[in-house]
């Protein structure tokens, strides 16, 4: 496999959120309760987060494609913690480009990123997801409550620890 980059996603056009929308809508075959509403709930979705978090929008490329992505939020207000925390809002990677170790890439670039601008980070994950649960799980986040079928999930950065795993 070629060489993986991580890298701010320079701009949200209609050829590349096209190709976002078709990895997100991969990304959730087999559990569409999670994402599955369809491509034009995917388009409003994908273009709210580049809209709330354009600095932290990540994508991973082998050569010209895009393989995947994960957007970091450092301002999202949490309801829960009653202040204003890190977030990841989406991370999908194309079912083609998993088991690589790109998904590690992505999320060590988004703690890396939240990691200098806030304290702890926030994340909903489906409950049935549990290949995605243990993989934040291995990353220090631990489940802190539920909600219907979305499971919440907290971590804890220490200013300085960039890897935070």
């Amino acid at each position: 496999m070629a060489e993986v980059k991580i890298e701010r996603l320079p701009e949200l056009d209609q050829e590349t959120l096209e190709r976002l929308i078709e990895i997100y809508m991969r990304g959730y075959e087999g559990m569409r309760e999670y994402g599955g509403e369809g491509e034009s709930y995917a388009k409003r979705y994908l273009r709210w987060c580049w809209n709330k978090a354009k600095d932290g929008f990540f994508i991973a490329k082998i050569g010209d494609e895009i393989a995947g992505f994960i957007v970091c939020d450092a301002d999202w207000y949490s309801k829960y913690e009653g202040r204003t925390v890190g977030a990841v809002h989406e991370f999908v990677l194309d079912k083609k480009f998993q088991g690589h170790g790109i998904g590690h890439k992505l999320m060590e670039k988004c703690l890396e990123y939240l990691a200098e601008r806030t304290d702890r980070v926030e994340l909903w994950v489906g409950e049935k997801n549990e290949g995605a649960i243990r993989f934040y799980e291995d990353y220090g986040f631990r489940r802190v409550g539920q909600s219907g079928i979305w499971v919440r999930m907290v971590k804890d950065l220490r200013k300085g620890d960039n890897k935070n795993r």
